[in-house]
């Protein structure tokens, strides 16, 4: 597998890791897969629930989370470590300005236009910005935002296909519509990322339900630089989840991975079980918030708190939660280390490659 750049940056082996919140992708994932040679990714999404003894609210513990989840890794990798902020967090600036701060090597921002992004950074800031979206439309919209309003473009693109895990840029009948496949979506962003080569290289990055060599080497061939994989990781012995959410995806068979209505308004991809079976029967319903922690989630209307199911669902308590896993999550059949999985991914492509 070649490498590829991030700006000034080179990351060895071309894949980075999804970031998977809540809990699922921290310190412990993202350094493995740093140490691995790939980019290393801490999910900032509901961070403050993983720190319930710092001081003061649920935004402020968020801030403590994140700080003390950087320093972690910083402490097992001198690799390449990014953390994944989603737009529609309310608390998404905190997120950021933190990340900034503490000299996160990358900044993925999705679940939303990062539009104002490049306005973070400070004048002896090394951190790199790369937006995810699920368009070339979001992708040039980006690009033309951020170059007539900060002189920026992106350090790279990533590309988040219909088969991803977890909140879906798509509408629901676009999931299965050929015309939104990835394989349509790569050489259409790359097109956009090429139309400014003379003032950046912008390498794309192909994501979502991406889990074998041969995906990389196939979408490699169609002009990406790297991909972004995040299933794959998760039953690994590094992975930040509990054993019981690990093993929800090993013990997984195709038609359990499901198409759900988030309560943010998106929709979402998971493994079906008795949490999801109860909120289709109109079993739940959450009696406060106190987290507000998505700006797009009215918890009147929402039959359940998303923050608290995904918190509780990777801590292992599968009753009250459910996993979110994108489109091939069933393949995994055991607990791997992440060095393995990387060396199974570099066999495939080898493989891939030459044959």
């Amino acid at each position: 597998m070649k490498s590829f750049f991030i700006g000034n940056m080179e990351v060895k082996i071309p894949i980075i890791q999804g970031g998977m919140g809540v809990g699922i992708s921290l310190s412990g994932l993202a350094s493995a897969v740093a140490n691995a040679g790939g980019v290393g990714v801490i999910s900032c999404a509901g961070i403050g629930l993983l720190y319930p003894r710092a001081k003061g609210g649920y935004a402020e513990k968020c801030i403590v989370g994140l700080m003390e989840e950087i320093r972690k890794a910083r402490e097992k990798t001198k690799g390449i470590i990014g953390v994944n902020i989603m737009v529609a967090l309310s608390n998404y600036a905190d997120m950021v300005r933190t990340s900034v701060k503490e000299k996160i090597d990358v900044i993925f921002a999705g679940a939303g236009l990062p539009l104002d992004l490049p306005s973070f950074l400070t004048s002896d800031s090394k951190t790199k910005l790369v937006p995810i979206v699920s368009s070339s439309r979001a992708a040039k919209v980006i690009c033309s935002k951020w170059s007539n309003n900060y002189g920026y473009l992106p350090d790279a693109i990533v590309v988040e296909g219909p088969k991803a895990g977890g909140h879906l840029g798509f509408k629901k009948e676009q999931l299965t519509d050929d015309n939104y496949a990835l394989e349509m979506l790569i050489p259409e962003v790359v097109s956009v990322a090429t139309s400014y080569e003379k003032e950046k290289h912008i390498p794309v990055v192909a994501a979502g339900g991406i889990s074998t060599g041969e995906d990389i080497s196939r979408f490699i061939r169609l002009g990406a630089s790297a991909v972004q994989m995040g299933s794959i990781f998760v039953t690994t012995e590094e992975c930040d989840a509990s054993r019981r959410f690990k093993e929800v995806y090993i013990n997984s068979n195709p038609e359990d991975i499901q198409i759900i209505e988030s309560p943010v308004g998106m929709p979402g991809r998971a493994i079906n079980g008795e949490f999801i079976k109860r909120v289709k029967e109109g079993l739940t319903k959450p009696l406060s918030c106190p987290f507000h922690c998505i700006k797009t989630c009215d918890y009147t209307k929402s039959p359940y708190c998303i923050i608290k199911a995904l918190y509780n669902a990777a801590k292992g308590n599968m009753s009250k939660g459910y996993a979110f896993a994108g489109a091939n999550a069933f393949l995994a059949k055991k607990i791997s280390s992440v060095k393995e999985i990387f060396e199974s991914l570099k066999m495939e492509f080898m493989s891939a490659t030459q044959g």
